[in-house]
């Protein structure tokens, strides 16, 4: 067993310093092959869903006996040449249950983005109102105090 730091920091050098540096030079190449560029992308895509995954469901799988190794053997065996795994497990897992659930994603995505606006409207009217009460508020208090020099110069 590594340790939670050591497990941490090896997952950050060895899932994405090391496979981001990677992309990088093949990204900067004067040719760069179609099938180095797909490789990337199926790479990060893979990164995206599991770190989604993690998010969700650490707290069913971290108590695992060496969770933490299994996930640096999982980062390494995606991105490690020779055994082809993003290649794979795009193929074989990502891809199909893609195609099967995308259209729902992409319902769930639309609603997603509905709630946002609808929520974000909703603060910034509020913000708005909250505003302009306040800035009312704020000249009528300037009026206030401009009315009582008036009267004590009178006086």
């Amino acid at each position: 067993m590594l340790g939670d730091f050591l497990t941490r920091l090896l997952v950050l050098i060895l899932g994405y310093a090391y496979p981001a540096f990677e992309c990088f030079k093949t990204v900067e190449k004067n040719k760069v092959g179609i099938e180095e560029l797909r490789f990337w992308c199926q790479y990060w895509i893979l990164m995206a869903f599991l770190i989604v995954f993690e998010r969700v469901g650490e707290v069913f799988i971290s108590w695992l006996p060496m969770y933490g190794e299994m996930k640096i053997a999982l980062l390494v065996y995606l991105w490690y040449p020779k055994t082809k795994g993003t290649g794979y497990v795009y193929d074989t897992l990502f891809r199909p249950f893609m195609a099967r659930h995308e259209t729902e994603v992409d319902r769930k995505i639309q609603e997603v983005k509905a709630r946002i606006w609808d929520f974000i409207s909703k603060y910034c009217q509020n913000f708005a109102e909250m505003g302009q009460g306040k800035f009312f508020e704020m000249l009528q208090y300037i009026a206030n105090q401009s009315n009582k020099f008036k009267q004590q110069a009178q006086v």
